[in-house]
C-alpha cells in the first residue's frame, strides 16, 4: 500500500511541475519552417517513396515533398495517416510565382 506521506510528496511534486510548466510556450526556431514566401531556388525532383499497404483501414498516404528549411530544400518523407470521410488529400506542390517558387500547402478537399 501507499503511505499518506508518499502520496503527499507525489502530489506536491506534480503541483510544482504544473506551476513551472504552466506558462511554457513552444515556438519553432526562426527560419526553420517554410513560411509561404517566394524562394528563388526550384525544388529538386521528388524522391521515390515505397508506399506499401495502409497499416489500418481508412488510412491514406500523405506523400513526401520538398520543404524549404534553413535556406534550402529538405525532403519531408511521406507517411500514413487517418483519412477524412468525404474528402481527399491534395498534396503539397511547388508552383512558379513572382520570379521564383512558392509552395502550395497540402490540404483536404471534397
Amino acid at each position: 500500500m501507499y503511505s499518506l506521506r508518499g502520496l503527499r510528496t507525489g502530489l506536491a511534486v506534480t503541483l510544482v511541475a504544473a506551476a513551472l510548466l504552466g506558462g511554457c510556450v513552444v515556438v519553432p526556431a526562426p527560419g526553420y519552417y517554410y513560411g509561404g514566401g517566394v524562394v528563388a531556388v526550384a525544388p529538386p525532383p521528388d524522391q521515390v517513396e515505397v508506399v506499401g499497404v495502409a497499416p489500418m483501414p481508412g488510412y491514406v498516404w500523405f506523400g513526401g515533398y520538398w520543404n524549404w528549411v534553413g535556406g534550402r530544400h529538405v525532403w519531408a518523407p511521406g507517411y500514413w495517416g487517418p483519412g477524412r470521410a468525404g474528402y481527399h488529400w491534395v498534396p503539397h506542390t511547388w508552383v512558379r510565382a513572382g520570379g521564383g517558387w512558392r509552395m502550395a500547402r497540402g490540404h483536404w478537399a471534397r
